[in-house]
């Protein structure tokens, strides 16, 4: 292991909430793609299929920000487990009602309602945060991380998901999601020792960070760059089939992870150069760039190439995107303000893949990826237009380096701050121990 990253598991427990929250994140990768093979299956119409699991993610439009605020104002062990369970209820009921032939309406209800699981990959950053609070060398390594961790599970994910539900039962992949889902969301929530203690919130933190003109400019931005994936696949589906190699589109797919996967790994070994803004702004720069050769591969060989080329530039993107965010909200406010963030791409994926059905029944295969190179030409215009706003909404510290590009000093660098998971009258209570005010932890 690189020696950027195995610094991040030298602090005490860091492996253990990682190893936990991986779990949790491949269930999410899993859920939707197992919930449309089991009701096609099952149902036999992928119509229904593809209406109850967009419904599911519609729901998770508005109950993801939702929890993600309940976490900053009572802690995640509080928030997570419950809606956790919640979700494992309801989507345990959803596999009962499509296995049993209950009514179409039960699915949809059981799906919409199942629609609370938390998100742990904002969790998971928001302990980096504190961690390694003021060190912006050691929090871009373990962003890097994050998104990689993110990148392996929808690798691995739809891969578990469909073999699941093919060699073993229409509802063994649903099956297995909610399992994790739960499980993994325990054994995150039981690593008190890293758990992020709640902050007050005061000032700008009183009012939703969405009301922050630069985590309104973000989410705009992360809708086009979720429309860029939503309908990079569908494009690839259509055009693999369209080249006599329709079964090859899933390993053109994960051609195009598994290069955002590496130079997410490359990328966090890489020092910091620039501001906040403006790595972001170059990172959908690039994605802009590495698009538009898609257009031009003619055959599943140089297609294969490409794709890989351009998921080169997913993780970069993503990384910078959610560093800034997290300058952006206050830190009594960090998961709102990243879910708020992914709920944008979340949003973006559904539009992008009904643009791009739209635009294969009406323009054909052959023009599939002019889409996703027009949407993320797009989100590269909002971010330009957007970058001084950007800037104005950073923090004091951030907002000097955005617009100065300097970076610490040499000392800083050779003595990083490394903050170890703190005792604070909150985790006291909840071991049992006594309380006392002088252990208080100013805000």
């Amino acid at each position: 292991m690189p020696l950027s990253y195995r610094r991040l598991f030298s602090v005490k427990g860091a492996g253990a909430f990682t190893a936990a929250g991986f779990l949790a994140r491949l269930a999410l990768a899993m859920t939707g793609v197992s919930t449309v093979v089991m009701i096609a299956s099952l149902r036999d119409s992928y119509a229904l299929a593809g209406l109850v699991a967009g419904a599911s993610l519609a729901t998770t439009l508005v109950t993801m920000p939702l929890l993600g605020r309940l976490v900053d104002r009572h802690g995640q062990a509080k928030v997570a487990v419950p809606a956790a369970l919640w979700s494992f209820a309801l989507s345990g009921a959803l596999v009962a009602c499509a296995a049993a032939g209950a009514p179409t309406w039960t699915l949809f209800v059981t799906g919409v309602l199942s629609a609370t699981a938390p998100n742990i990959g904002g969790m998971a950053r928001a302990r980096w945060s504190e961690i390694f609070d003021g060190d912006p060398d050691a929090m871009h390594v373990a962003n890097s991380f994050e998104q990689v961790l993110d990148e392996l599970g929808f690798i691995l994910g739809p891969i578990l998901a469909i073999a699941l539900c093919t060699a073993v039962a229409p509802e063994a992949g649903r099956i297995t999601a909610l399992v994790l889902t739960l499980v993994g969301t325990v054994l995150f929530a039981a690593q008190r020792g890293t758990q992020p203690p709640v902050r007050p919130a005061e000032g700008f933190g009183a009012r939703s960070p969405f009301r922050s003109g630069g985590v309104r400019i973000m989410m705009l931005v992360f809708v086009f760059v979720g429309a860029v994936f939503g309908s990079l696949e569908l494009a690839t589906v259509a055009y693999t089939e369209s080249l006599g190699h329709g079964a090859s589109a899933g390993v053109v797919l994960a051609l195009q992870a598994v290069g955002s996967a590496l130079s997410g790994v490359l990328f966090g070994m890489l020092p910091l150069r620039g501001g906040h803004t403006a790595r972001f702004v170059a990172g959908v720069a690039g994605m802009a760039v590495l698009m538009s050769p898609l257009n031009l591969a003619g055959d599943i060989g140089p297609l294969c190439a490409l794709m890989f080329l351009a998921g080169m530039a997913t993780s970069p993107t993503m990384i910078t995107g959610m560093s800034l965010v997290q300058e952006l909200v206050p830190r009594s406010q960090l998961n709102e303000g990243m879910t708020l963030a992914v709920t944008g791409l979340l949003a973006g994926i559904s539009l992008g893949g009904t643009a791009a059905g739209w635009s294969v029944e009406h323009c054909g295969p052959d023009t599939a990826y002019r889409l996703p190179t027009a949407l993320a030409a797009t989100a590269l215009v909002i971010a330009l237009l957007g970058a001084r706003r950007l800037r104005g909404g950073l923090a004091p510290s951030a907002a000097r380096a955005s617009t100065s590009g300097d970076q610490p000093d040499e000392e800083a660098l050779r003595i990083p701050r490394v903050r170890e998971p703190k005792v604070t009258t909150q985790t006291r209570a909840e071991n049992g121990q006594p309380q006392s005010a002088g252990l208080r932890r100013p805000e």
